[in-house]
């Protein structure tokens, strides 16, 4: 069975976040090639959504329905709700419990 791999709204705008200043300060074609590689490891979940982690951050406070993949340094989190819904594109160096509480856990 293959899902449907979609990203939300803010994930979109993460992954324009994170490609922008490759465009701008590195190249175009380093843009597309980090680009083209996000969507890649986003559209594998597509055949095996349950192969990625579960986020620490996540798991500690009792959240399990969420996954990650990686690109390093560059985590994306999604869940399986009848489709892969990815929720955050970020570089894993962040801060992550700052970041996932109002983007995941307080929507959720």
């Amino acid at each position: 069975m293959r899902f449907e791999v979609v990203l939300t709204e803010d994930a979109e705008r993460d992954l324009e976040d994170i490609v922008a200043p490759f465009a701008t300060h590195d190249s175009p074609r380093n843009a597309a090639h980090v680009l083209g590689r996000m969507l890649e490891v986003a559209e594998s979940l597509a055949a095996a959504p349950t192969r990625g982690s579960q986020p620490k951050e996540l798991r500690d406070l009792g959240r399990q329905e969420f996954r990650q993949v990686l690109f390093r340094p560059y985590r994306l989190i999604y869940r399986v709700v009848e489709r892969v819904a990815i929720d955050l594109i970020a570089d894993g160096r962040r801060d992550m419990q700052t970041l996932l509480t109002p983007r995941l856990l307080c929507g959720a």
